[in-house]
């Protein structure tokens, strides 16, 4: 367990840009202060103090707003940076090196038993406010983007965004090199500006009324909307 803590303090050293230094870390990091306090009821949950483990995890939640099941199964060297929010259920099981951003949730769908909650592999960085539900496989290296709602499984180095989530890229590995990453929205949505633009420039009879005009080098043109 102390080897553990010590990975912990190390993992967030390295990456939190604010770089803070040990004694911040110890004493002012509640995503940290959440993962020790899981480390002790965790051990309690596997000796069959359920109760106390319980009554943990509950203090622990309140003191940092973030719930983690005592059940769960969490990896050394994860990062919860900003913390709260989080919701982490009993079967989930976390990898070495994760990264989870304020928001969210490693949950269930509400239909299983047994093993319901995710596998997260090593390294996964998971964005602000997404959601993974049910008993699926993140492999390892991969990235959910912010919001995204992911219920299927998702290979090794991908990059997953959207509701439902939806798989944009791969990431190279030797690299983590996620820049072509698109838009899917804005992408598909420019598409069928173009190409009713092209359809009305054929017509017989000119445009009458308002007309949103598609971007032009990804800029979206302000006198087309009111705000």
């Amino acid at each position: 367990m102390f080897e553990e803590i010590r990975r912990d303090v190390q993992a967030t050293r390295e990456r939190d840009p604010a770089r803070p230094t040990v004694l911040e870390v110890i004493f002012c990091y509640p995503g940290v202060h959440a993962v020790w306090g899981h480390r002790v009821s965790h051990w309690l949950w596997q000796r069959g103090a359920r109760l106390a483990a319980r009554a943990l995890a509950e203090l622990t939640r309140i003191l940092t707003g973030v719930e983690i099941h005592p059940g769960a199964v969490l990896g050394p060297g994860l990062f919860i940076d900003h913390a709260t929010g989080v919701v982490i259920g009993e079967t989930a099981e976390v990898g070495d090196d994760v990264t989870l951003f304020h928001g969210v949730t490693l949950g269930g769908t509400g239909r299983e038993t047994g093993k319901r909650h995710p596998t997260i592999g090593d390294r996964v960085v998971i964005g602000a406010g997404a959601k993974v539900l049910g008993p699926i496989k993140i492999g390892d290296d991969s990235r959910i983007g912010a919001n995204a709602v992911v219920v299927k499984e998702v290979p090794s180095s991908s990059v997953v965004v959207g509701v439902p989530g939806q798989i944009v890229s791969r990431l190279d590995p030797g690299t983590g090199d996620d820049s072509m990453m698109p838009d899917l929205v804005g992408v598909s949505l420019q598409s069928l500006l173009t190409r009713v633009a092209k359809l009305e420039a054929l017509a017989d009879t000119p445009q009458t009324g308002r007309v949103i005009r598609p971007p032009e080098a990804g800029v979206w043109h302000g006198e087309d909307f009111s705000i």
